[in-house]
């Protein structure tokens, strides 16, 4: 494979959490050389031995070249309630076995868990790939290639064997596949990686503007919306960086929080962001307005009516979309009437790229619900987005973007 045809399929392996399971076979010298393969495709690796692996090659070895400890135990004392396989299992985008021996192939097969390697097949979700090295006539055997086709038909990812000459003299199919091969097997697994290299920082959320110690003005955004499109763009790539006002969500994997409070917190921490951003969303739900003044005492209570001054918040994304060099902005509009008229308003008075317009008086489709149905408007045409799951929505958005990029 040329250096240039190489490129778009390594790109799909970095970042990405690889965890190697080596059995124990002649061809587990391999594994080190693909370790440091997949490294050099910017891939993070993890190494789990049999107890035959390390018969072959040492797990010194491996924990050299990974830069990471090597698993060899089912119960692991040192891991979180000493439940490391389950940690691994959660770790990992995909798990691949170089080599994959007749043995291991037929105890995961079977269903097994009788050790670290097999355990882990069972406790992840993750795309698995197996690596078959083992001699020709184990390969060719009805019971081998009963398992394979079982395991083929799982999901499981069979790479190989070749054929050639093998340790014990024979020659015929049972080869394990060069490194180089195997790395480029893992890296088919792997989909859209549009937004690789890119940073996006996206904000999400309500903000709480403070009148007393005690009390604050604020809106019913919960940020769900916010949290998938930072899942979805880290899934394709990018290094995501989320400013999340007060809400109660987990962080998605792999993605930095930054959490803020008021308008003038994520006005700030936007501005800090914005000049390593290749695309900033603005997907919060910001105040328009504060107390002009914050009572240090809590207000008591003394008339019928009471007055607040308000003055108006900075315009975040508008901010950022005057900064010089400019991000790709895009904007939300959370519209209860004239979708159409408000949200190309704001298009083009703010300076942006594209705004994803929502009309949040349908209480299926607005704050706090799991679905979302959305209209994108750019500077030349429109996208309707029908009503769908905020998760899938937040794919089909992230999708976009990145073609309004090219």
């Amino acid at each position: 494979m040329t250096q240039q045809n190489e490129q778009p399929l390594l790109k799909k392996l970095a970042s990405r959490r690889i965890l190697l399971g080596i059995s124990g076979g002649i061809a587990a010298y391999k594994s080190a050389e693909l370790v440091r393969r997949l490294q050099d495709a910017g891939a993070d690796v993890r190494v789990v031995m049999t107890r035959a692996a390390q018969e072959f090659i040492t797990p010194l070895t491996l924990q050299a070249l990974s830069g990471n400890p090597v698993h060899t135990s089912l119960l692991d004392p040192e891991a979180e309630a000493a439940m490391g396989h389950i940690e691994l299992a959660r770790w990992a985008d995909l798990i691949c076995i170089a080599p994959a021996t007749a043995d291991v192939i037929a105890r995961i097969r079977a269903g097994m868990a009788d050790d670290l390697l097999t355990t882990l097949c069972l406790a992840s979700k993750a795309p698995k790939v197996l690596a078959p090295a083992m001699n020709q006539a184990m390969w060719s055997d009805t019971h081998t290639q009963q398992n394979i086709n079982a395991l083929a038909q799982a999901g499981y990812q069979i790479a190989g064997p070749a054929a050639g000459s093998q340790a014990c003299g024979d020659v015929g199919f049972g080869r394990m596949l060069e490194p180089e091969q195997i790395r480029d097997a893992i890296a088919d697994q792997f989909g859209d990686t549009s937004l690789t290299g890119k940073h996006v920082v996206i904000t999400a959320g309500p903000t709480r503007e403070a009148f007393d110690p005690v009390r604050f003005i604020s809106n019913h955004s919960s940020g769900k919306m916010g949290f998938e499109l930072a899942r979805a763009a880290s899934h394709c790539g990018a290094r995501v960086t989320l400013i999340a006002g007060p809400v109660n969500l987990p962080t998605p994997d792999r993605v930095e929080r930054c959490d803020v409070i008021s308008a003038d917190d994520m006005h700030k921490a936007s501005l800090a962001l914005a000049p390593s951003a290749d695309i900033f969303i603005g997907c919060a739900a910001v105040a328009d307005y504060r107390p002009a003044q914050i009572e240090t005492q809590k207000i008591k209570k003394s008339g019928d009516t009471l007055s607040i001054e308000l003055v108006k918040n900075p315009d975040i994304i508008a901010d950022v979309a005057r900064q010089t060099p400019k991000p790709f902005c895009v904007g939300f509009a959370a519209e209860t009437n004239e979708l159409k008229k408000h949200a190309t308003g704001k298009l083009t008075r703010k300076g942006l790229d594209l705004i994803i317009a929502n009309d949040v008086s349908n209480q299926a489709i607005g704050f706090n619900s799991d679905d979302n149905a959305v209209t994108v408007y750019s500077h030349s045409d429109t996208t309707e987005f029908s009503q769908c799951s905020k998760a899938q929505l937040a794919n089909q958005l992230i999708e976009l973007i990145a073609t309004h990029l090219d």
